[in-house]
Protein backbone atom coordinates (compact mmCIF):
# COMPACT_ATOMS: atom_id res chain seq x y z
CA UNK A 1 0.00 0.00 0.00
CA UNK A 2 1.65 3.29 -1.01
CA UNK A 3 1.91 6.18 1.24
CA UNK A 4 -0.53 8.41 -0.34
CA UNK A 5 -3.55 5.57 0.37
CA UNK A 6 -2.63 5.01 3.45
CA UNK A 7 -2.29 8.62 4.45
CA UNK A 8 -6.20 8.94 2.61
CA UNK A 9 -7.43 6.33 4.66
CA UNK A 10 -6.68 7.23 8.31
CA UNK A 11 -7.86 10.54 7.08
CA UNK A 12 -11.03 8.43 6.69
CA UNK A 13 -11.02 7.26 9.50
CA UNK A 14 -10.46 10.67 11.26
CA UNK A 15 -13.02 12.19 9.23
CA UNK A 16 -15.22 8.67 10.58
CA UNK A 17 -14.85 9.69 14.04
CA UNK A 18 -15.69 13.72 13.77
CA UNK A 19 -18.87 12.95 12.50
CA UNK A 20 -19.44 10.06 14.45
CA UNK A 21 -19.17 12.23 17.91
CA UNK A 22 -21.19 15.24 16.28
CA UNK A 23 -24.10 12.89 14.80
CA UNK A 24 -24.12 10.81 18.36
CA UNK A 25 -23.87 14.42 19.98
CA UNK A 26 -27.26 15.86 17.52
CA UNK A 27 -29.07 12.69 18.51
CA UNK A 28 -28.94 13.58 21.54
CA UNK A 29 -30.63 16.95 20.88
CA UNK A 30 -32.66 15.77 18.13
CA UNK A 31 -33.93 11.57 18.19
CA UNK A 32 -33.89 12.26 21.88
CA UNK A 33 -34.95 15.08 23.19
CA UNK A 34 -36.88 16.34 19.99
CA UNK A 35 -35.22 19.41 19.21
CA UNK A 36 -34.62 20.23 15.73
CA UNK A 37 -30.96 21.92 15.80
CA UNK A 38 -31.02 23.31 12.57
CA UNK A 39 -27.75 25.62 14.16
CA UNK A 40 -26.14 22.25 15.33
CA UNK A 41 -22.80 23.45 13.18
CA UNK A 42 -22.30 26.43 15.09
CA UNK A 43 -21.48 24.33 17.91
CA UNK A 44 -19.03 22.71 16.50
CA UNK A 45 -17.20 25.31 14.69
CA UNK A 46 -17.03 26.60 18.39
CA UNK A 47 -15.35 24.02 19.28
CA UNK A 48 -12.71 24.28 16.89
CA UNK A 49 -11.85 28.05 17.11
CA UNK A 50 -11.74 27.69 20.82
CA UNK A 51 -9.26 24.78 20.26
CA UNK A 52 -7.47 26.46 17.75
CA UNK A 53 -6.86 29.75 20.08
CA UNK A 54 -5.86 28.05 22.95
CA UNK A 55 -2.74 26.26 21.03
CA UNK A 56 -2.09 28.66 18.61
CA UNK A 57 0.14 31.29 20.77
CA UNK A 58 -0.03 34.55 20.16
CA UNK A 59 -0.95 36.57 17.14
CA UNK A 60 2.07 38.43 17.15
CA UNK A 61 3.99 35.97 16.32
CA UNK A 62 4.12 36.20 12.62
CA UNK A 63 2.89 39.94 12.49
CA UNK A 64 -0.38 40.83 10.04
CA UNK A 65 -0.60 37.12 9.21
CA UNK A 66 -3.51 36.60 11.07
CA UNK A 67 -5.56 38.23 13.90
CA UNK A 68 -7.46 36.19 16.72
CA UNK A 69 -8.92 36.26 20.60
CA UNK A 70 -6.80 34.83 23.26
CA UNK A 71 -3.84 33.38 21.43
CA UNK A 72 -2.67 30.69 24.27
CA UNK A 73 -0.38 27.64 24.21
CA UNK A 74 -2.09 25.26 26.61
CA UNK A 75 -0.77 21.75 26.77
CA UNK A 76 -3.06 18.71 25.43
CA UNK A 77 -6.13 17.56 26.66
CA UNK A 78 -7.05 21.38 27.61
CA UNK A 79 -8.03 23.03 24.54
CA UNK A 80 -10.08 19.82 23.82
CA UNK A 81 -11.98 20.27 26.97
CA UNK A 82 -12.35 23.75 26.88
CA UNK A 83 -14.19 23.19 23.49
CA UNK A 84 -16.26 20.83 24.91
CA UNK A 85 -16.60 23.53 27.71
CA UNK A 86 -17.68 26.03 25.63
CA UNK A 87 -20.00 23.96 23.22
CA UNK A 88 -21.74 23.32 26.02
CA UNK A 89 -22.50 26.38 27.31
CA UNK A 90 -22.93 28.45 23.37
CA UNK A 91 -25.95 25.63 23.53
CA UNK A 92 -27.55 26.28 26.74
CA UNK A 93 -27.49 29.83 25.97
CA UNK A 94 -28.78 29.27 22.52
CA UNK A 95 -31.30 26.67 23.95
CA UNK A 96 -32.56 29.72 26.84
CA UNK A 97 -33.33 31.85 23.46
CA UNK A 98 -34.45 29.14 21.17
CA UNK A 99 -36.69 26.75 23.03
CA UNK A 100 -38.42 28.51 25.45
CA UNK A 101 -42.09 29.88 24.37
CA UNK A 102 -41.77 28.84 20.81
CA UNK A 103 -43.19 25.66 19.06
CA UNK A 104 -41.14 22.96 17.45
CA UNK A 105 -41.22 24.72 14.04
CA UNK A 106 -40.68 28.19 15.51
CA UNK A 107 -37.89 27.06 17.12
CA UNK A 108 -36.09 25.38 14.12
CA UNK A 109 -36.51 28.67 12.10
CA UNK A 110 -35.04 30.32 15.16
CA UNK A 111 -31.95 27.88 14.85
CA UNK A 112 -31.92 28.37 11.50
CA UNK A 113 -31.80 32.35 11.93
CA UNK A 114 -29.30 32.35 15.07
CA UNK A 115 -26.84 30.21 12.89
CA UNK A 116 -26.80 32.80 10.01
CA UNK A 117 -25.98 35.49 12.52
CA UNK A 118 -23.39 33.74 13.92
CA UNK A 119 -21.61 32.68 10.37
CA UNK A 120 -21.95 36.80 9.13
CA UNK A 121 -20.37 38.07 12.91
CA UNK A 122 -16.81 35.87 12.86
CA UNK A 123 -16.78 36.49 8.78
CA UNK A 124 -17.21 40.01 9.20
CA UNK A 125 -15.25 40.97 12.77
CA UNK A 126 -11.50 39.87 11.87
CA UNK A 127 -10.41 40.77 15.00
CA UNK A 128 -12.47 37.71 16.48
CA UNK A 129 -11.45 34.65 14.85
CA UNK A 130 -9.03 36.48 11.45
CA UNK A 131 -12.62 36.78 9.41
CA UNK A 132 -13.08 35.00 6.29
CA UNK A 133 -9.72 33.90 5.72
CA UNK A 134 -10.04 31.75 9.06
CA UNK A 135 -7.18 30.40 11.21
CA UNK A 136 -4.18 28.19 9.58
CA UNK A 137 -1.33 26.31 11.04
CA UNK A 138 -2.83 25.32 14.09
CA UNK A 139 -0.82 23.10 15.78
CA UNK A 140 -1.41 19.41 16.33
CA UNK A 141 -1.48 17.62 19.45
CA UNK A 142 2.08 15.87 21.01
CA UNK A 143 3.20 16.09 17.13
CA UNK A 144 6.60 17.16 18.66
CA UNK A 145 6.43 15.01 21.66
CA UNK A 146 5.82 11.64 19.68
CA UNK A 147 8.29 12.16 17.40
CA UNK A 148 6.46 9.79 14.58
CA UNK A 149 6.84 10.62 10.80
CA UNK A 150 4.00 12.34 8.88
CA UNK A 151 2.25 9.42 7.59
CA UNK A 152 2.88 7.48 11.14
CA UNK A 153 1.50 10.56 12.85
CA UNK A 154 -1.75 10.52 10.98
CA UNK A 155 -2.45 6.79 11.98
CA UNK A 156 -1.46 7.30 15.77
CA UNK A 157 -4.43 10.08 15.24
CA UNK A 158 -6.63 8.14 13.77
CA UNK A 159 -6.05 5.56 16.71
CA UNK A 160 -6.61 7.94 19.02
CA UNK A 161 -10.07 9.76 17.19
CA UNK A 162 -11.52 6.42 17.61
CA UNK A 163 -11.19 5.70 20.87
CA UNK A 164 -12.15 8.88 21.76
CA UNK A 165 -15.38 7.97 19.47
CA UNK A 166 -15.95 4.55 21.54
CA UNK A 167 -15.92 6.19 25.16
CA UNK A 168 -17.92 9.06 23.75
CA UNK A 169 -20.34 5.93 22.23
CA UNK A 170 -20.36 4.42 25.83
CA UNK A 171 -21.74 7.53 26.89
CA UNK A 172 -24.27 8.44 25.10
CA UNK A 173 -25.37 4.13 24.97
CA UNK A 174 -25.58 4.88 29.33
CA UNK A 175 -27.06 8.41 29.23
CA UNK A 176 -29.40 7.40 26.43
CA UNK A 177 -30.78 4.68 29.15
CA UNK A 178 -30.66 6.53 32.15
CA UNK A 179 -33.39 8.69 33.88
CA UNK A 180 -32.06 11.81 32.53
CA UNK A 181 -32.74 9.79 28.68
CA UNK A 182 -36.07 8.47 30.04
CA UNK A 183 -36.97 11.94 30.65
CA UNK A 184 -35.41 13.23 27.11
CA UNK A 185 -38.00 10.45 25.16
CA UNK A 186 -41.11 11.51 27.15
CA UNK A 187 -40.55 15.16 26.56
CA UNK A 188 -40.30 14.12 22.92
CA UNK A 189 -42.77 11.71 22.66
CA UNK A 190 -45.62 13.88 24.75
CA UNK A 191 -44.39 17.21 26.18
CA UNK A 192 -48.12 17.77 27.63
CA UNK A 193 -47.89 14.62 29.33
CA UNK A 194 -44.54 15.08 30.45
CA UNK A 195 -45.17 18.57 32.11
CA UNK A 196 -48.49 16.82 33.37
CA UNK A 197 -46.20 13.91 35.47
CA UNK A 198 -43.77 17.46 36.99
CA UNK A 199 -41.29 17.11 34.25
CA UNK A 200 -40.11 20.88 33.58
CA UNK A 201 -39.67 20.32 29.93
CA UNK A 202 -37.91 23.26 29.10
CA UNK A 203 -35.33 22.70 31.38
CA UNK A 204 -35.27 18.75 30.30
CA UNK A 205 -34.38 20.17 26.55
CA UNK A 206 -31.48 22.48 28.09
CA UNK A 207 -29.72 19.21 29.68
CA UNK A 208 -30.07 17.94 25.81
CA UNK A 209 -28.91 20.81 23.95
CA UNK A 210 -25.82 21.17 26.57
CA UNK A 211 -24.86 17.67 26.11
CA UNK A 212 -25.06 17.76 22.54
CA UNK A 213 -23.42 20.77 22.28
CA UNK A 214 -20.49 19.46 23.96
CA UNK A 215 -20.21 16.64 21.74
CA UNK A 216 -20.20 18.99 19.15
CA UNK A 217 -17.19 21.39 20.41
CA UNK A 218 -15.62 18.16 21.13
CA UNK A 219 -16.09 17.22 17.55
CA UNK A 220 -14.82 19.92 16.04
CA UNK A 221 -11.39 20.17 18.22
CA UNK A 222 -10.14 16.95 17.19
CA UNK A 223 -10.97 17.98 13.57
CA UNK A 224 -9.69 21.14 13.65
CA UNK A 225 -6.42 19.80 15.54
CA UNK A 226 -6.04 17.54 12.46
CA UNK A 227 -6.66 19.64 9.35
CA UNK A 228 -4.71 22.61 11.14
CA UNK A 229 -7.08 25.16 9.04
CA UNK A 230 -10.39 26.36 9.89
CA UNK A 231 -12.48 28.73 8.29
CA UNK A 232 -16.27 30.04 7.65
CA UNK A 233 -16.71 28.01 4.86
CA UNK A 234 -16.24 24.77 6.89
CA UNK A 235 -19.04 25.38 9.07
CA UNK A 236 -22.49 26.19 6.75
CA UNK A 237 -25.93 24.99 6.56
CA UNK A 238 -25.56 21.90 4.46
CA UNK A 239 -23.00 19.84 7.27
CA UNK A 240 -26.22 20.08 9.65
CA UNK A 241 -27.85 18.67 6.72
CA UNK A 242 -25.97 15.78 6.73
CA UNK A 243 -25.83 14.85 9.90
CA UNK A 244 -29.49 14.80 9.72
CA UNK A 245 -29.43 12.41 7.19
CA UNK A 246 -26.52 10.39 8.57
CA UNK A 247 -29.24 10.31 11.53
CA UNK A 248 -32.52 9.52 9.02
CA UNK A 249 -30.61 6.74 7.20
CA UNK A 250 -29.36 5.31 10.40
CA UNK A 251 -32.38 5.07 12.16
CA UNK A 252 -33.54 7.28 15.19
CA UNK A 253 -33.04 6.66 19.02
CA UNK A 254 -29.99 4.52 19.34
CA UNK A 255 -26.23 4.89 19.09
CA UNK A 256 -25.66 1.49 16.70
CA UNK A 257 -27.95 3.62 13.94
CA UNK A 258 -25.96 6.78 14.34
CA UNK A 259 -22.45 4.93 13.55
CA UNK A 260 -24.23 2.97 10.56
CA UNK A 261 -25.48 6.27 9.48
CA UNK A 262 -22.37 7.93 9.80
CA UNK A 263 -20.67 5.15 7.46
CA UNK A 264 -23.42 5.56 4.79
CA UNK A 265 -23.67 9.07 4.39
CA UNK A 266 -21.07 11.28 5.50
CA UNK A 267 -18.16 8.74 4.60
CA UNK A 268 -19.28 6.32 1.47
CA UNK A 269 -22.24 8.63 -0.10
CA UNK A 270 -20.23 11.85 -0.16
CA UNK A 271 -16.81 10.29 -1.04
CA UNK A 272 -18.11 8.25 -3.81
CA UNK A 273 -18.58 11.23 -6.44
CA UNK A 274 -14.99 11.94 -5.92
CA UNK A 275 -14.01 8.74 -7.55
CA UNK A 276 -16.74 9.44 -10.49
CA UNK A 277 -14.39 10.29 -13.72
CA UNK A 278 -15.20 14.21 -14.52
CA UNK A 279 -17.67 14.89 -16.95
CA UNK A 280 -20.11 17.92 -17.77
CA UNK A 281 -19.39 21.03 -16.97
CA UNK A 282 -16.50 22.10 -14.12
CA UNK A 283 -17.65 21.38 -10.52
CA UNK A 284 -20.81 18.98 -11.44
CA UNK A 285 -19.33 15.90 -10.42
CA UNK A 286 -18.56 17.75 -6.92
CA UNK A 287 -22.02 18.92 -6.64
CA UNK A 288 -23.87 15.48 -7.40
CA UNK A 289 -22.81 14.57 -3.35
CA UNK A 290 -25.76 17.15 -2.33
CA UNK A 291 -27.98 15.64 -5.05
CA UNK A 292 -27.24 12.20 -3.73
CA UNK A 293 -27.55 12.83 -0.27
CA UNK A 294 -30.56 14.08 -0.69
CA UNK A 295 -32.24 12.07 -3.08
CA UNK A 296 -31.47 9.51 -0.32
CA UNK A 297 -33.23 11.84 2.61
CA UNK A 298 -36.18 11.44 0.32
CA UNK A 299 -36.49 8.00 -0.17
CA UNK A 300 -35.83 7.26 3.65
CA UNK A 301 -38.43 9.85 4.43
CA UNK A 302 -40.96 7.85 2.45
CA UNK A 303 -40.16 4.55 2.43
CA UNK A 304 -38.15 4.04 5.71
CA UNK A 305 -38.66 6.81 8.26
CA UNK A 306 -37.32 4.58 10.67
CA UNK A 307 -34.07 4.09 9.43
CA UNK A 308 -31.81 1.18 9.10
CA UNK A 309 -31.96 0.77 13.13
CA UNK A 310 -35.43 1.14 14.24
CA UNK A 311 -35.61 2.64 17.65
CA UNK A 312 -36.45 -0.09 20.00
CA UNK A 313 -39.66 0.32 22.01
CA UNK A 314 -38.59 0.69 25.54
CA UNK A 315 -40.69 -0.73 28.02
CA UNK A 316 -39.96 0.14 32.09
CA UNK A 317 -40.93 -2.64 34.37
CA UNK A 318 -43.13 -0.93 36.51
CA UNK A 319 -44.74 -3.25 38.72
CA UNK A 320 -41.07 -5.00 39.46
CA UNK A 321 -39.40 -1.41 40.61
CA UNK A 322 -42.57 0.45 42.41
CA UNK A 323 -44.38 -2.65 44.03
CA UNK A 324 -47.46 -1.75 41.92
CA UNK A 325 -47.25 -5.24 40.95
CA UNK A 326 -48.92 -6.55 44.38
CA UNK A 327 -51.36 -3.71 44.30
CA UNK A 328 -53.23 -3.91 40.84
CA UNK A 329 -53.09 -7.77 41.19
CA UNK A 330 -56.86 -9.01 41.88
CA UNK A 331 -57.54 -10.01 45.26
CA UNK A 332 -59.93 -12.80 46.39
CA UNK A 333 -63.29 -11.54 48.16
CA UNK A 334 -63.50 -12.35 51.72
CA UNK A 335 -66.84 -12.02 51.90
CA UNK A 336 -68.04 -14.12 49.06
CA UNK A 337 -68.11 -18.01 49.42
CA UNK A 338 -66.32 -20.58 48.14
CA UNK A 339 -62.53 -20.61 46.74
CA UNK A 340 -61.21 -17.45 45.39
CA UNK A 341 -61.29 -16.64 41.47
Amino acid sequence: MNAGLQLYLATLVVYFAVYAIAAMGLSIQYSYAGVVNLAFIIFQAAGAYTAAVLTLGPDTRIAGFQTYILGYELPFPIPLIAAAGVGALLSAAVGVIALKKLRRDYQAMAFLVLSVIATDLVTNLKGLFNGQAGLALIPPPLQNELGLSYGDYHWAYAIYAIVLTALVYGFCRWLGSSPLGVSWRATRDNESSAAALGKNVARVRLSAMAVGGALAGLSGAVLVQFITVWEPNSWLFPETFVLFTALIVGGLGNSKGVLLGVLAVPILLLQGPSFLPEFGRTGLVDSLEWVIVGLVTLVFLWFRPKGLLPERPRRLDMYRSTGLRALLRPRPNRDAKGPPA
